[in-house]
């Protein structure tokens, strides 16, 4: 199921929208085109004397879950600069971003949309470690005994299996 079958309406003149072949909403009244492609996000896996930061997420979905630390791209926004952005804004940690650890496939909640997860590596600069509005909770743990089940999101656990592979 896309998130664009609930799409009635064209976004852009407000006329009627129809599917087309490939999942796609069409507006034959102004040609507008909306495609189910997924959101990119990038997340950090900062690691600190053997130990992984897990954040406690605030909001749905997944309210009170375990989750690595990361959001959503802004436009134009690299995967890096969203990694420092995102950690600044939810951690009040600076940081360096390393190397790609990896990049998964998943949605954002059931029936949600569909995103494209990278996740690098990135190492403490600076800071007060404090969470933000987006999460309760920031706490630091042994890579090998997380629980991926108790992670949030799948990609999440594919990251965290594939750190732990790669460290």
């Amino acid at each position: 199921m896309s998130h664009l079958d609930a799409w009635m309406h064209c976004p852009v003149c407000a006329g009627p929208l129809s599917a087309g072949e490939h999942g796609e909403r069409r507006c034959a009244a102004c040609g507008f085109t909306a495609y189910d492609n997924p959101a990119p996000t990038a997340s950090g896996l900062i690691a600190r004397d053997g130990l992984l930061m897990v954040t406690r997420r605030a909001h749905e979905p997944f309210a009170g879950w375990w989750d690595l630390p990361g959001g959503f791209m802004e436009p134009l926004e690299t995967p890096e600069q969203a990694v420092r952005r995102e950690l600044l804004e939810e951690t009040g940690l600076t940081v360096d971003v390393g190397e790609l650890i990896g990049v998964f496939p998943d949605r954002y909640g059931e029936h949600a949309v569909a995103t494209i997860n990278l996740f690098h590596r990135a190492t403490v600069v600076s800071g007060e470690e404090r969470p933000a509005d987006d999460i309760t909770e920031i706490a630091w743990m042994r890579p090998d005994q997380i629980d991926p089940a108790q992670l949030a999101f799948e990609c999440c656990r594919e990251a965290l299996v594939t750190f732990v592979r790669k460290s």
